[in-house]
């Protein structure tokens, strides 16, 4: 008997040791049921369960930190990688720069805080395009604030330079707009930018719709980098389905209507009736002859036998 309820509980997972324990505590003649119990209120735990719970539990990172540890994935809430469902961003480095800068100065800080918003969202796309010549030592005329955040985003592979040269000391300097639409165009990402590219807009239909469409304004308040709760307007996505790859359709909220049981609109009024939540909304005069007509069919009916021969 000792023996088959140490091998009972032995493949439930449960330890030997603690078997013993609760055996010489309750004697040998004790019910499974009686020993189970006792097995939990010492604490005693699986060890399928325990080699289960040792996995799932996540690590804290601190908000706004900017690195991130590799083991760590950002969970959904059905368990997949939230990253797989959100759009890859790119982010235009010099117009966040100088807004951060107050228009003066060339903040790079402003950059930082923009990736982490990003980051924190558990975006793993994030792209800053900076033209080449803001690697150079800052001058009197273009000033630059915090410009080593350049060199740590670039060590990320986050910041990319766009290129630039010198010929006859004059410096030649590639167009970073075009290069920030056209990545952001084929990743089917975001634009993070406050200017609005009307010259690539005329140039391609095409680029036409996707800055229109995916183009993401910001603000800064107080080193916040804050982007609107509806950057298509008060009739459009919200944030969180403007930076998804699949938008959850919000529930849709029936207003009560104003006249309540006096309403004689039936199913045409358009809105929340309470006491018609387990009712067909039928109209007045839809309801009058569903009542006149009940009555009347059987009378028809036995009319129709008596004159049958």
């Amino acid at each position: 008997m000792h023996q088959s309820k140490m091998d009972f509980f032995c493949k439930l997972g449960y330890g030997k040791q603690d078997i013993c324990k609760v055996l010489e505590n309750l004697g040998q003649e004790a019910l499974e049921d009686d020993v189970l119990k006792e097995l939990i209120r010492m604490g005693s735990k699986p060890q399928a369960l325990e080699s289960q719970a040792q996995p799932s539990q996540l690590k804290l990172v601190a908000r706004g930190s900017c690195s991130t540890s590799p083991g760590l994935r950002w969970l959904g809430e059905d368990g997949s990688d939230a990253s797989d469902s959100l759009r890859p961003i790119v982010i235009d480095g010099s117009n966040v720069a100088m807004s951060h800068g107050n228009k003066e100065v060339f903040s790079c800080w402003g950059i930082q805080l923009a990736v982490d918003w990003f980051r924190e969202r558990g975006h793993t796309y994030i792209k800053v395009f900076v033209p080449l010549w803001r690697k150079e030592h800052p001058r009197q005329d273009s000033p630059i604030a915090d410009q080593h955040i350049l060199e740590e985003l670039e060590k990320q592979s986050v910041l990319i330079y766009t290129p630039s040269r010198k010929v006859k000391g004059k410096r030649v300097v590639c167009y970073d707009d075009r290069y920030i639409v056209k990545v952001a165009y084929e990743k089917d990402g975001v634009i993070v930018s406050n200017d609005h590219y009307r010259d690539l807009q005329n140039e391609n239909p095409e680029w036409k719709w996707f800055i229109e469409q995916r183009l993401l304004m910001y603000s800064f308040v107080s080193n916040r980098f804050m982007p609107p709760d509806d950057p298509l307007g008060r009739h459009g996505p919200t944030l969180s389905n403007f930076l998804s790859k699949k938008p959850v359709l919000p529930e849709k909220k029936w207003q009560p209507c104003p006249y309540g049981k006096k309403c004689t609109y039936g199913n045409k009024c358009k809105f929340y009736h309470s006491e018609r939540h387990h009712q067909a909304q039928l109209s007045v005069a839809d309801e009058l002859r569903a009542k006149t007509k009940v009555p009347l069919a059987p009378r028809k009916e036995e009319g129709r036998c008596q004159c049958s021969p």
